[in-house]
């Protein structure tokens, strides 16, 4: 056959004319289901009441692998290397979100605090004898709860010098919040500070710890005198000259008061198991002669096996 009488191929593209698929349609329902959950979340925050909104405010606030996990988590980190910041354990970002999560307390507690900071502040403005102790009296929050702070002035010193024995004016304040403080569910911390001015004789005799300790308790005498409920009294401390208020001198006279500590749940509760071992109550079986911790099983298990081959 020749070259010329080849046969020619020709060949054509069959388009076959219809739809493109269905993903657009998911993409669509994928959409609408969210814009569905959007109005249906706006819709529930505009029902909402204060409460409720307060309450989903401290939701998220707490960091999510920390809310997952518990509390009892060193860091809230991702990684299998934990660091990155001055404390290997931590990131600055880590020390931030679980700080924050200490400090957050559930919301009722907190308008509680708030109530009661402002019924004091009523109570001594609306009394004539009281109002001119309001200038030594200094609120804020800390994370064990609201604390209420009865600082000395050159004028008008809450206590005689170098003694526990209670100004007339100081004894009144004490007395007239004490009612007020009694109302709250919450228990109370008392402490005592002085300014860092030392004894004659330094802390070898009676010191400031001792001074302190003695403001501390003679406060607590005139707040049950003046109708607190003793029970509510967690602890009764005295401090010395260790803690003194921020951006002030050791020995300013701000820095003799009287520190009274609304607690929180938590911090009661931190308080209250100081007396027990690990958290949770000591069991007698697991009491040895020695005081030491009960061992293990993973040591009991070696003490076996170490007894065993002695044995053989």
């Amino acid at each position: 056959m020749s070259q010329d009488s080849r046969p020619i191929i020709i060949k054509r593209k069959k388009i076959v004319k219809g739809h493109y698929g269905g993903s657009w349609k998911i993409a669509l329902a994928d959409f609408m289901t969210a814009l569905m959950a959007l109005f249906l979340v706006m819709w529930i925050l505009s029902t909402a009441s204060q409460e409720q909104l307060e309450g989903v405010a401290d939701y998220f606030r707490t960091p999510l692998t920390s809310a997952v996990v518990g509390g009892n988590k060193t860091t809230g980190s991702t990684s299998a290397i934990p660091g990155g910041g001055p404390d290997p354990m931590h990131t600055d970002g880590e020390r931030m979100r679980i700080d924050l999560r200490t400090e957050t307390r559930p919301s009722d507690e907190q308008r509680s605090f708030v109530d009661l900071q402002r019924r004091l502040e009523s109570l001594v403005e609306g009394d004539p004898q009281l109002r001119d102790m309001k200038a030594q009296m200094r609120f804020d929050m800390t994370p064990e709860g609201l604390r209420i702070q009865l600082v000395d002035t050159e004028q008008r010193p809450m206590f005689e010098l170098g003694s526990d024995h209670v100004a007339p004016y100081m004894r009144d304040l004490l007395r007239a919040i004490a009612p007020v403080l009694n109302e709250m569910p919450n228990s109370l911390s008392i402490s005592g500070h002085t300014d860092d001015i030392p004894y004659a004789g330094g802390e070898k005799g009676y010191s400031n710890w001792e001074l302190s300790s003695d403001r501390a308790n003679a406060s607590r005498r005139e707040l049950v005198a003046g109708g607190l409920d003793a029970d509510k009294l967690l602890r009764v401390a005295g401090l010395g000259s260790r803690v003194p208020l921020a951006e002030t001198v050791p020995s300013a006279p701000v820095n003799r008061r009287i520190a009274v500590v609304v607690l929180d749940q938590r911090a009661a509760r931190q308080i209250r198991s100081q007396g027990l071992r690990g958290g949770g109550a000591p069991s007698p079986a697991g009491t040895n002669l020695s005081g030491a911790l009960p061992e293990s099983p993973l040591e009991q298990f070696t003490q076996g096996l170490k007894e065993a081959v002695t044995d053989d």
